[in-house]
């Protein structure tokens, strides 16, 4: 007589499908609807031969279509910089997503409004668009910058670096490091965990999609300029992939680079 399948075989076969049956799920590609990919990553990403944004990094490939950061990181998140502002009651002053500069023409003044938009995974990909178009067309204009944000995305290296923790998580960055835009220097340091975010609140939303819990960070220049203030961050944390590092500090620190789940 043949030997029946105890029960703890049986339940553990079925576990085994139901993995193999998600992690399918999981590897499938969502094509966007009506797009026709022009170079060569897009017409790889569409083909599925591409299907991880690590690879297109480790080789140096530049994004030139938004829909590629759609398909190889399907969770992406936006989020706008109040990068404008206007006279509020008591002469302060109300922030706002668009930024108007104007300029004279001899039929008189013309207008053009600016926004900022970042973008990320909140697992360490994030990008920063800013772009700007003709008044009345707000939601276009956001768009704009959303796709360029997407056009310059970026792996962050996360860590904990900070002698006060030294738990190995990636809660935080893994050593210093320090961007600059003009007059605005921005140094980002490795703060032990519970700190939380110590910058200002629109540096808070790009750390945030970066998947950077805590921080601390100096700030020299005219940082009321708010686009150099933002963009001096994003140079920060893409100067984190510049280094060199040993194997034994990335262990030593808990480094990872960006994840898509």
């Amino acid at each position: 007589m043949p030997r029946e399948p105890k029960k703890q075989e049986v339940e553990k076969e079925e576990n085994i499908e139901k993995a193999e049956e998600i992690v399918e799920e999981k590897s499938k590609v969502v094509i966007p609807e009506g797009w026709k990919p022009k170079t060569t990553l897009g017409k790889k990403v569409f083909s599925g031969e591409v299907t991880d944004i690590a690879e297109v990094f480790a080789k140096g490939i530049k994004i030139a279509e938004p829909p590629i950061a759609d398909v190889l990181i399907p969770n992406l998140e936006r989020e706008i910089i109040l990068i404008g502002g206007s006279t509020g009651k008591g002469g302060g002053i109300r922030r706002t997503p668009f930024k108007r500069t104007s300029r004279m023409h001899k039929s008189g003044r013309r207008y053009r409004i600016s926004t900022m938009v970042v973008v990320g995974n909140k697992n360490g990909y994030v990008g920063l668009g800013l772009a700007s178009g003709p008044p009345g067309k707000h939601q276009e204009v956001i768009e704009k910058a959303t796709n360029k944000a997407k056009l310059n995305l970026i792996p962050v290296r996360r860590g904990c670096g900070s002698w006060e923790c030294s738990c190995g998580a990636n809660h935080s960055i893994p050593f210093s490091v320090k961007g600059k835009v003009g007059s605005i220097i921005v140094e980002l340091l490795p703060a032990p965990k519970g700190i939380g975010l110590c910058v200002s609140d629109e540096v808070k939303k790009l750390m945030r999609l970066a998947g950077i819990s805590d921080i601390w960070c100096k700030t020299r220049g005219s940082t009321h300029m708010r686009i150099n203030l933002i963009k001096a961050t994003f140079n920060a944390l893409n100067k984190l992939n510049t280094y060199k590092i040993k194997p034994e500090f990335e262990k030593e620190v808990g480094m990872t680079i960006g994840k898509v789940e």
